[in-house]
């Protein structure tokens, strides 16, 4: 867990460093999924935001929930819910761009006035390869990638989860859960745009992992 290494993986494809953790709990809602996943959903979305010390409550005072998931079967399916280009601006341009793209998942944020995340909308359609995923998989891999403003390009090569061997479930890898664990360190600012931030995640995350702390 090195300066570089976590500088990378907040450093945008644009060259541009920027971090930002949550800065108020999460009131998470779900669209578009049966009830016995739900649950499990919700288990997976406590354990990993336990992680930075999130706690889930029923309501944001703001958004009225202010963690949304939408579960799709085609993109266009969201060009009529209500409101939702509230949320996304130029949601219809984007929809295209995603079918174009043949991506299957996307993610908003919205911004508090120190920067802090207040809000993400998840979006995700339901093609081969999220389908062959557990609902605990896919939503702990979602909310993994939801507790920070990670790169845009940060887990395009490697996956932020791992399996534990004894019990098979996902988590979040050791070294991404020790740099989510140290982003929520009450001492660092809730967002940077400074390459200085990655030093301190990096020294506080190599101390959580057992390593020598960074210079």
């Amino acid at each position: 867990m090195t300066p570089e290494t976590v500088e990378a993986l907040f450093t945008r494809s644009d060259g541009t460093f920027r971090f930002a953790r949550w800065g108020r709990p999460l009131a998470p809602v779900v669209f578009g999924t049966d009830d016995a996943s739900l649950d499990l959903i919700k288990d997976a979305l406590r354990a990993t935001a336990a992680l930075g010390g999130l706690a889930i409550v029923d309501t944001d005072p703001e958004f009225g929930a202010n963690l949304l998931i939408f579960f799709v079967s085609e993109w266009g399916e969201l060009a009529g819910v209500p409101n939702l280009d509230r949320l996304i601006p130029d949601l219809g341009p984007l929809l295209d761009r995603l079918v174009q793209a043949g991506a299957n998942q996307y993610r908003s944020f919205r911004f508090d006035a120190d920067g802090a995340i207040s809000l993400c909308t998840i979006l995700l359609r339901m093609d081969d390869d999220l389908s062959a995923l557990s609902a605990h998989t896919l939503a702990t891999g979602q909310m993994v990638q939801s507790m920070l403003l990670w790169s845009d390009i940060a887990f395009r090569t490697e996956s932020p989860l791992a399996t534990v061997t004894d019990s098979g479930h996902t988590v979040a890898r050791p070294d991404i859960a020790a740099l989510i664990r140290a982003a929520y360190d009450p001492v660092l600012p809730a967002a940077s745009d400074s390459p200085a931030q990655a030093h301190r995640l990096a020294a506080r995350a190599g101390l959580l992992l057992g390593q020598p702390e960074a210079d």
